[in-house]
């Protein structure tokens, strides 16, 4: 890399986006590429909802187009408290809540305030990219806690109990959770926060896909937590409220008040240096969000249709094994045998097949020999996809 950049910055690396390029290339030589890689609905069949984009024109036409507060337009800190009440059944103050251009950005906020070169923070095994990302950047020690494949992906509490002590400088939860799907149970919640609390480390909550749930019943962190909890939550506007370019996501804070006063005096100082998130949308939002989310039971419908479908196919192509169907968000994180890395498989498929995956060793070492892919196309998509990646299977498993 170029003397004239920084070594931190080859540090950074997103695994989801990589071979962007290469898929581009494809397409400019005429192929048709599935992608099957990026997170977002509108990509495909789904629209951000009319009423929202008509609230979006309303509040750009009254004059809301102006630099807001840093942690904020007021009125969305209290929407934000509204939703999470009557969504989560959590009770927070609109002054903790910070909005952010997207969860991306509250993830960096959080990294930049509160880790120092070599602290050590614990995330999950395997993880959202950004977080691993981001402790590389900051140049933090990274400590993974696994998760169990056969139970679900539901991580290992006792592991993770023998990891904690004192010097963590946070722990990170994600539920649903990404890349595998995974909902993770209210007791094994509960313990994770116990666990916290003995050793009194913070907890990031990361809860994006809150109402993306199909099979069991979504906990949030902050209903379950102990007075003695410091917890971190972060969540947005991207997924559930199909608004992913507004780049609208929020952290709200939960705990002693002490503690949180601390933490969120340091986030925003961050929020401070970027002067504040998009204006007309988070006016937007405020409205939005206090009304009943009638586009949600449509959207986990036709999702759970595609989930099903993602779950039955991928487990009758040869060399693809997911012994349990994922739970929440859009994701699909199937384990694949075959003669070559899972990098290599990626990118092999993109090749050959004009079908754009994710490489599972990018989200830790755990997603070693796996690939994260999205089940939001259309059933018609999905089956085309497929019937590509079947092909290159058994191509290549009997090369």
């Amino acid at each position: 890399m170029s003397k004239m950049l920084s070594k931190r910055i080859e540090r950074l690396d997103y695994p989801i986006r990589k071979y962007n390029a290469l898929a581009r290339s494809l397409e400019e030589k005429g192929e048709k590429v599935i992608y099957l890689n990026v997170g977002d609905p509108l990509k495909y069949d789904f629209r951000t909802p009319r009423e929202l984009i008509e609230e979006v024109y309303h509040a750009m036409m009254e004059g809301h187009n102006y630099y807001a507060s840093s942690e904020g337009v007021r009125e969305l800190q209290e929407a934000i408290s509204f939703k999470e009440k009557t969504w989560n059944d959590v009770e927070i103050e609109p002054r903790n809540v910070l909005v952010t251009s997207g969860v991306s950005e509250g993830i960096n906020a959080l990294f930049a305030a509160l880790v120092n070169e070599g602290d050590k923070i614990v995330i999950p095994d395997p993880s959202y990219p950004l977080y691993i990302s981001f402790a590389d950047f900051y140049n933090a020690r990274k400590v993974f806690y696994p998760a169990l494949e056969d139970q679900g992906w539901i991580p290992d509490t006792d592991k993770l109990r023998s990891l904690l002590d004192k010097g963590t400088k946070f722990l990170v939860l994600n539920n649903p959770h990404n890349p595998t799907g995974a909902v993770y149970p209210a007791r094994i919640i509960k313990e994770i926060l116990d666990i916290a609390a003995e050793n009194d480390i913070p907890v990031v909550s990361d809860e994006i896909y809150d109402a993306l749930v199909f099979d069991g019943e979504f906990v949030s962190a902050a209903k379950v937590a102990s007075p003695d909890n410091i917890i971190i939550d972060l969540n947005g506007f991207s997924k559930t409220f199909l608004a992913t370019g507004w780049r609208l996501g929020y952290i709200y804070l939960k705990g002693p008040e002490e503690k949180i006063m601390q933490i969120r005096s340091g986030i925003l100082n961050f929020l401070m240096t970027r002067l504040s998130a998009v204006t007309p949308m988070q006016v937007a939002l405020a409205r939005f969000a206090r009304k009943s989310p009638h586009h949600l039971e449509e959207l986990k419908r036709r999702l759970n249709e595609r989930r099903l479908y993602t779950y039955k196919r991928l487990n009758e192509i040869p060399g693809f094994h997911m012994p349990v169907a994922p739970h929440g968000a859009f994701y699909a994180f199937p384990r694949v045998d075959l003669r070559m890395s899972d990098e290599e498989f990626a990118k092999e498929l993109l090749v050959q097949e004009k079908v754009f995956v994710v490489y599972g060793s990018g989200f830790g070492e755990k997603g070693r020999n796996h690939v994260r892919l999205v089940f939001l196309p259309p059933i018609e998509l999905l089956d085309e996809a497929f019937k590509r990646i079947e092909r290159f299977m058994r191509k290549n498993l009997n090369a």
